[in-house]
């Protein structure tokens, strides 16, 4: 099933191929008509709508605000090269008139579908590369190369290169019902599709039936792929999937769920019609997580 989500969509061409020219990034890095996406303290730049829209910059306003040289090439647009890089803490004071840094996860719904996906894109290699400044293997420092798509031990020549984690995220039916946990480790009111990291040497669907099972007690059957939605806090891919439940009872890790229950198509029909207001009754997951779209597709297929 094809789905748009927030977060995909990014429509740049990755130049792995340029980006492997070190003269060429120099000059693309230098040029005038080059843009760059800048964040600031988990923020992302924007200028404010409406419509809102991703806040580039140019490369006169970059060396203005002193920003880190060690930018990343996100990719070309037509012939127009755009990179994203990271600001210092007191860069905001100093942003041209009408740009503002503002959290990626409300902006992501007020983009367009093909900015939330370069916005997707650039956070999750901008915070990779601040968490990988030393070497896993030695400790010693690292070196950003092919314009921010690897970092290089200075030491030992380990290469290190951006991870996408996998995830499961899957809605488990049992005919009318469908079944819907809180998150333990979270403190709002929404009740979501269930999910977890895919562990090593383990298939989708070993990962589904293994979440579930640990979660909530409950054994499952059948699996379907719905879609995928890239995910970047800090960089996941996840993995959507309905599933038939094959036990109803409910056992669940109190350390991953504060609570766990079956709810009816009814049910999960006016929690989504109540949106943003919806009182005292169910909370789900907006329309920003691929849960809303897994909910959503069950609860309209009847």
């Amino acid at each position: 099933m094809s789905a748009e989500h927030v977060f995909s969509g990014d429509p740049l061409d990755r130049a792995d191929h340029q980006r492997r020219d070190d003269a060429w990034v120099r000059a693309r890095r230098a040029d005038p008509a080059s843009r760059f996406l800048a964040f600031a303290n988990q923020q992302v730049v924007v200028r404010a709508g409406p419509p809102t829209s991703l806040g580039w910059l140019d490369v006169a306003s970059v060396e203005r605000l002193e920003a880190d040289p060690e930018t990343v090439l996100l990719g070309l647009l037509g012939d127009v090269a755009h990179f994203a890089l990271e600001l210092p803490p007191s860069a905001e004071m100093g942003l041209p008139p009408g740009l503002a840094l503002a959290d990626p996860r409300q902006v992501a719904t007020e983009v367009s579908r093909a900015e939330s996906g370069i916005l997707a894109h650039a956070k999750s290699v901008v915070d990779w590369h601040a968490r990988h400044r030393f070497c896993a293997n030695c400790g010693a420092p690292t070196a950003s190369r092919k314009a921010g798509k690897e970092r290089a031990c200075e030491r030992c020549d380990a290469h290190h290169f951006p991870r996408t984690d996998p995830v499961v995220i899957m809605l488990v039916t049992d005919g009318d019902r469908c079944l819907l946990g809180r998150n333990a480790r979270r403190r709002n009111a929404f009740y979501s599709a269930l999910a977890g990291f895919v562990d090593q040497g383990e298939s989708i669907e070993e990962a589904v039936r293994r979440e579930v099972q640990e979660e909530a007690g409950i054994r499952v059957g059948a699996i379907r792929y719905h879609s995928s939605q890239p995910w970047p806090f800090p960089s996941s891919l996840m993995i959507g999937c309905h599933a038939d439940a094959l036990s109803t009872d409910i056992a669940i890790d109190p350390e991953e769920l504060s609570d766990c229950r079956w709810f009816t198509r009814a049910e999960v029909r006016a929690a989504l019609a109540a949106g943003a207001s919806p009182g005292e009754g169910l909370r789900v997951p907006g329309p920003i997580a691929i849960a809303h779209h897994l909910i959503r597709a069950w609860a309209d297929d009847a």
